[in-house]
């Protein structure tokens, strides 16, 4: 959507995101019904996860993981990514702009909270635990 869209600069409440929001879970829905597997991946909070995915429960073996990282390498990642890839002008990552505001938002985010299987993952340095164990997880039960 970014590409389309030409000239743009990533806000927490520009028209884009705002846009993708919706078309991110009407995706997973239109992938669902039709009966493909999916993984959705995304930093969305608590307050954009859950009204997305809930109509979602009746149609999908919804599983959670939540990966957590330090407030420094999640930094040190968002200015790497920011250097590195062009493209990461999609993300609203630039408002975070020093150490400390990132920090403080950091601290406050809030994870999805459903009721289904979660898992934790720490991902500092790697997965702990590993891919083997979060595929176990995925698949359980089926």
């Amino acid at each position: 959507m970014v590409h389309a869209a030409g000239d743009f600069v990533a806000a927490p409440t520009d028209e884009l995101s705002l846009r993708t929001l919706p078309t991110f879970f009407e995706v997973l829905r239109l992938l669902l019904t039709a009966g493909v597997t999916t993984v959705a991946e995304a930093a969305f909070q608590d307050r954009l996860w859950r009204p997305g995915l809930q109509p979602l429960l009746g149609i999908a073996d919804v599983r959670v993981v939540h990966c957590q990282v330090t407030a420094q390498a999640a930094f040190d990642r968002v200015r790497r990514r920011q250097d590195e890839n062009a493209i990461r002008r999609a993300h609203a990552d630039a408002y975070l702009g020093d150490r400390q505001t990132h920090a403080l938002g950091h601290r406050g985010f809030q994870p999805v909270r459903l009721a289904v299987p979660e898992f934790e993952v720490d991902t500092s340095d790697g997965y702990r635990p590993g891919l083997d164990e979060i595929a176990a997880f995925v698949n359980a039960g089926r």
